[in-house]
């Protein structure tokens, strides 16, 4: 199907354009280091992700555990 890479291929040329083409690595180690620190220290947990209604993931789940909390709690 023509549309399965659709979602990894937007999630690499975001991880480019706001990470990669914005710095100039010494070795490949480095540059590596760098993404998964883009990836794992702010594209995962803190950025906006449209398809969470705009809310980063840390605060899509933590709205999701205070419902949660609040149901129970009903």
């Amino acid at each position: 199907m023509p549309h399965d890479n659709a979602v990894t291929e937007s999630v690499m040329a975001t991880i480019k354009k706001e990470c990669v083409h914005r710095h100039r690595f010494k070795t490949r180690d480095e540059a590596r280091f760098e993404i998964f620190r883009y990836i794992e220290g702010f594209y995962n947990p803190h950025r906006r992700h449209s398809s969470l209604g705009n809310l980063s993931p840390a605060e899509f789940e933590r709205r999701l555990e205070q419902r949660q909390l609040q149901a129970a709690a009903s």
